[in-house]
């Protein structure tokens, strides 16, 4: 359990680091570089470009992950006076309902000590548990996450390409390009920033494929109307349409949703919540 709270405090400060590395990177290193003659250069050059798309990518990660810790799911405890600390714990142990509780996929999380409503996982990059709240931000955040990761080393393979004057044409030229790095770094005959950034690439590579990996599996999720927790518990789901198991999470304005980072909006958890 210590090592789970420490890994709860490490991961969002760690994911907030690589976030700002790779800003600094982008802006400073990456965008400059492809601005060859400034007299010359169009209005809409590729770097203009690719600089608008990579502050649009970073705007949506960013700001759906904020959203993500502003909108914790609930804690039902306190409605339905489960008491405090080692009661809860008791109660909860098993991860089962609370007695007399016919909330569906309820659980009681010992990061977070709170029961909540609709619980998938416990992500430890944001410290916060997802539910119904915001499983819909939790996706964009996965999802432009990895859209900027991929975007960066994009960026970074023609940056390394025009440093060190070699071609990705070769899809083992990549492979390769580690080990190759590591030796000619240590012979001097590599600077350390180069270095520092071919070491980057390989880091958003999986950053990126994990991001996607697990927003596809959490799509396939909520296509099927079931969560992390209720695959995990075995539990049965009620069969419904695909597209009302959609509209639950992302609400019928869900194109909003996918351009800025805003709050669910017109969601089915909401109007119940109102009412």
């Amino acid at each position: 359990m210590l090592v789970l709270r420490l890994l709860n405090v490490v991961a969002p400060a760690y994911f907030l680091c690589i976030s700002l590395v790779t800003f600094v990177l982008q802006i400073f290193l990456f965008i400059p570089s492809m601005f060859r003659d400034p007299s010359t250069t169009p209005l809409l050059s590729p770097a203009l470009l690719h600089g608008a798309l990579f502050l649009f990518l970073s705007a949506n990660a960013l700001g759906n992950y904020v959203l993500v810790i502003q909108s914790s799911p609930e804690d039902l405890g306190k409605g339905l006076n489960l008491g405090k600390g080692a009661e809860v714990v008791a109660d909860w142990l098993d991860g089962s309902r609370s007695p007399g509780s016919a909330l569906p996929s309820t659980h009681f999380c010992r990061l977070c000590a709170r029961v909540t409503q609709r619980h998938d996982h416990h992500c430890f990059f944001t410290g916060n548990c997802i539910g119904s709240r915001n499983m819909r931000n939790f996706i964009m955040f996965c999802l432009y996450t990895s859209l900027a990761c991929l975007d960066s080393l994009v960026a970074g393979m023609a940056y390394i390409s025009a440093a060190l004057s070699m071609s990705f044409a070769n899809p083992l030229a990549f492979l390769t390009l580690l080990p190759h790095s590591i030796s000619q770094f240590f012979s001097g005959a590599l600077l350390s920033s180069e270095m520092f950034v071919i070491l980057m690439l390989y880091l958003w590579l999986g950053i990126g494929l994990a991001c996607a990996g697990f927003c596809c599996h959490q799509m396939l999720l909520i296509l099927r109307g079931q969560t992390r927790y209720q695959l995990r518990k075995g539990m049965v789901v009620r069969a419904r349409p695909w597209r009302e198991n959609l509209r639950e999470v992302f609400g019928k304005r869900w194109l909003l949703g996918l351009l800025i980072p805003v709050l669910n909006v017109g969601s089915d958890y909401r109007r119940q919540k109102e009412k």
